[in-house]
């Protein structure tokens, strides 16, 4: 193996084995150990470094070094799931095993394996000079499993970063993301009365209610989203949570339906909430009986392949790996979402198989970890010199 190349593998799994040995699990999304270790090894690079923060135990670090355009930034989420059942690991989840040529540990593919990898490129920019022009900005932050917006999205509104091209690190075995589902989140409730459950027919039943309004809403959503498909996407509704009654001897009068509906880019956040609302008005329910709530909502977002951050990627990968760019659909939803509406460049790129996320023995092969710094090393040297 090449000197260099071992130095780099090396770094990565020592910088990847302290990330994992710092839990940032979600629940409760607390990020400032693992933002404190981030912040004490982009400092001595020459980094103007922030940690900031607008909920309480969610941090996030900014490290720019730069100015002017472009904005470059790098963003990868260093909250992860939690471990789960620990009998289900054949390794301790919050210890970096070396097996097979790849990482186990708690967020090694998703996402500390790119923290990593953009600390290598942080490292790699800095010792070369710096950006020769415009500005680069590495973000690492929280909040991101719960699709919350106390991690890049406060960022955003907070004005700390402004990119013209965000690259997005996720594990897409080093293929490139250009499109994206949006993401919605909605709640149905019914209400009733209650009654003795010896006499329902004094009541009125809001667990029967729910189950009438569902029962419209899947049939005509079934029939509608049936249609809605652009390549490997799909526009998709899950009834995901109930909950409603007291007990089984009393009448419910309260009941509570959570809804994830993904969309396709060409679809907007509203016009589906609208959709989901006069659908269930159609069923006749008395007024005042039931209501809907637009919890969260982003649109989804397709940019250009002919975009200066995705050319780059794309010359990069051809000249490490001596093979054409290839592109990854997205299953889930990234932060990049919050830029959707920015008419911004956002590409998702990282190692790892998103198949291992949120699964026990996560993990994350080296090679694609060195691999994937080389490309970024490369693109980054295009875009800022």
């Amino acid at each position: 193996m090449d000197s260099s190349i071992a130095v780099l593998q090396a770094g990565l799994i020592s910088t990847l084995g302290d990330l994992i040995a710092t839990p940032s699990v979600t629940p409760p999304s607390d990020t400032r150990a693992v933002c404190a270790y981030l912040a004490d090894c982009l400092k001595p690079m020459g980094f103007n470094v922030e940690t900031l923060s607008r909920a309480s135990g969610v941090d996030n670090v900014v490290a720019r070094a730069g100015a002017g355009s472009p904005q470059v930034v790098f963003n990868c989420h260093i909250d992860t799931v939690g471990s789960g059942a620990a009998e289900n690991w054949q390794s301790d989840p919050f210890v970096a095993t070396l097996r097979d040529g790849a990482i186990y540990g708690l967020g090694a593919n998703n996402c500390k394996g790119s923290t990593a990898v953009h600390l290598a490129v942080a490292e790699t920019l800095m010792r070369n000079g710096g950006p020769q022009r415009g500005e680069v900005v590495f973000t690492f932050v929280g909040d991101e499993e719960r699709l919350g917006s106390d991690g890049l999205a406060f960022l955003r509104e907070a004005g700390a970063v402004r990119p013209d091209i965000l690259f997005v690190g996720g594990p897409s075995q080093n293929r490139l993301i250009t499109e994206e589902r949006g993401v919605m989140w909605a709640r149905i409730t019914t209400t009733g009365t209650a009654a003795h459950a010896g006499e329902p027919q004094a009541g009125d039943n809001a667990v029967l209610r729910m189950v009438r309004l569902l029962a419209h809403l899947d049939r005509e959503m079934t029939s509608r989203l049936g249609e809605r498909v652009a390549g490997a996407k799909r526009s998709t509704l899950n009834i995901g949570r109930i909950d409603g009654g007291q007990s089984a001897n009393v009448v419910p009068s309260f009941c509570a339906v959570d809804l994830d509906r993904r969309l396709l880019p060409s679809e907007r956040v509203d016009d589906a909430f609208s959709e989901i609302t006069d659908i269930i008005a159609a069923v006749g329910e008395p007024d005042g009986t039931w209501a809907t709530e637009l919890q969260l909502g982003t649109n989804g977002y397709a940019v250009s392949r002919e975009g200066p951050g995705v050319v780059a990627l794309s010359e990069a990968i051809e000249t490490v790996s001596g093979r054409p760019a290839a592109y990854a659909e997205s299953l889930g939803v990234s932060d990049g979402r919050f830029f959707a509406d920015d008419k911004i460049e956002i590409v998702g790129f990282g190692p790892g198989d998103g198949a291992t996320s949120h699964a026990p023995n996560e993990h994350v092969l080296v090679d694609e970890l060195v691999v994937a710094t080389h490309i970024l090393d490369h693109a980054l040297k295009t875009l800022v010199g």
